[in-house]
C-alpha cells in the first residue's frame, strides 16, 4: 500500500528546513498556523513568523511590503480565503508589481470535507491563473510539495501553490526533480493521455491500471505547473495518442481542464473530456463520498476517469 502524506504536512516541514538555510524567508499566516502547518516554522523561528489574525487582505499587503524590502515571504491560509477574500490585494499589491511573494494555500477543493461549501475552494486555480505574472502550482504528493517549496524560493516573482487537507498517496521518491513550467510522464501509453494534477494524479494512475486490464494503453501525465503550462508536452502526447482526459479536484471551468483545452484548441484539436467538478459548489460530507458525488471517483475506484477515457477513444475512432 502506498505511503500516505498530507501535502500541507510536507509544506510545514519544507518551510522549516528553508528557514534554517535562508534567513530571508519569513512566514505570515491568518490565524490558521496549526492547520496550514506553518506552526512548525513559527516554533523554530518565532522572530520571522507573523500571525496576522483573521485579516487576509492585510496579510497579503504586509507580504508585499516585506517582499519589497528584500524578504521572501510565504503567506498561508485556506485556499478559499487566500484567493477569494484577498483576491484584490493579491492582484493589485503582489501580482501587478510582480513582487516576490509565495502564497501557499491549504485546504483546497472538496476534500476539505465536512467544512462544506463555504470552505471548499473549487475556483482557486481559475482565479489565480487569470492574473498576469502569477505562477500556479498544484503538487501531486508530499514529495513533490517539498520539491516545489525548495524551487519557488529560488524563483523571483509571485507564486500560488495549492495544497490539500487530507493525506494522499505518495507517488514520487526523492530522486524526483520538479521544474516550473514542465510536466512529467509517469506512465507511457499509446491509446489515450490522462493528464492530471494534485490528488487526481494517483487516481489517473489507478485508472490506467484499470484500462490496461481491458487492453487499453493509457499514458499518464502529471501537470503540476498549471501556469506556465507545459504546452509542448501536452501537444506532443495529444498527437501521439489522439485523445485526452484531464482530471482535477477543481471546477472544470478555468482549471487544468480549461488550460489543457486552450492549448489543444489552438495547436492540436483532439477529443478531450474533462473530469472535475461540473459548475457546482461543494457541500458538507465525508471526503470519499464527496469525491464520488462530484464525479471525481466511483466509490474508491477511478472508474470515472476510465469511463472518460473510453469515451474519448471512441470519439477518436468515430
Amino acid at each position: 500500500m502506498a505511503q500516505m502524506i498530507a501535502t500541507r504536512d510536507a509544506y510545514g516541514e519544507a518551510l522549516a528546513e528553508l528557514g534554517e538555510s535562508n534567513k530571508d524567508v519569513v512566514v505570515l499566516d491568518a490565524d490558521l498556523s496549526g492547520s496550514t502547518k506553518t506552526a512548525v516554522f513559527a516554533k523554530k523561528f518565532p522572530e520571522r513568523f507573523f500571525n496576522m489574525g483573521i485579516a487576509e487582505q492585510d496579510m497579503m499587503g504586509t507580504a508585499a511590503g516585506l517582499a519589497a524590502s528584500g524578504k521572501i515571504p510565504f503567506a498561508s491560509t485556506f485556499a478559499i480565503f487566500a484567493t477569494g477574500r484577498a483576491w484584490e490585494q493579491v492582484r493589485q499589491s503582489i501580482a501587478y508589481p510582480k513582487l516576490n511573494v509565495k502564497i501557499v494555500a491549504t485546504h483546497a477543493g472538496i476534500t476539505v470535507g465536512e467544512d462544506g461549501a463555504s470552505h471548499q475552494s473549487v475556483e482557486d486555480i481559475a482565479v489565480m491563473r487569470v492574473i498576469p505574472n502569477m505562477t500556479v502550482i498544484v503538487p501531486a504528493d508530499g514529495v513533490e510539495t517539498r520539491k516545489v517549496i525548495r524551487e519557488i524560493v529560488r524563483y523571483k516573482g509571485p507564486v500560488y501553490v495549492r495544497l490539500s487537507r487530507g493525506k494522499s498517496p505518495v507517488i514520487f521518491d526523492d530522486s524526483y526533480s520538479f521544474e516550473i513550467g514542465k510536466g512529467v510522464v509517469l506512465k507511457d501509453g499509446k491509446d489515450v493521455s490522462l493528464i492530471a494534477c494534485g490528488v487526481m494524479v494517483y487516481k489517473a494512475l489507478q485508472a490506467a491500471d484499470v484500462l490496461g486490464k481491458e487492453g487499453v494503453s493509457a499514458r499518464v501525465i502529471n501537470i503540476s505547473s498549471i501556469k506556465p503550462i507545459d504546452a509542448d508536452l501536452i501537444i506532443r502526447v495529444a498527437r501521439e495518442t489522439g485523445c485526452v482526459v484531464t482530471a482535477e479536484e477543481h471546477s472544470i471551468i478555468g482549471g487544468l481542464g480549461g488550460a489543457v483545452a486552450e492549448v489543444l484548441a489552438e495547436n492540436c484539436p483532439v477529443p478531450v473530456k474533462r473530469v472535475g467538478i461540473e459548475d457546482k459548489f461543494g457541500t458538507s460530507g465525508d471526503t470519499d463520498l464527496l469525491m464520488e458525488v462530484y464525479g471525481l471517483t466511483d466509490g474508491l475506484t477511478s472508474e470515472n476517469i476510465a469511463k472518460a477515457a473510453r469515451e474519448v477513444i471512441k470519439r477518436k475512432h468515430d
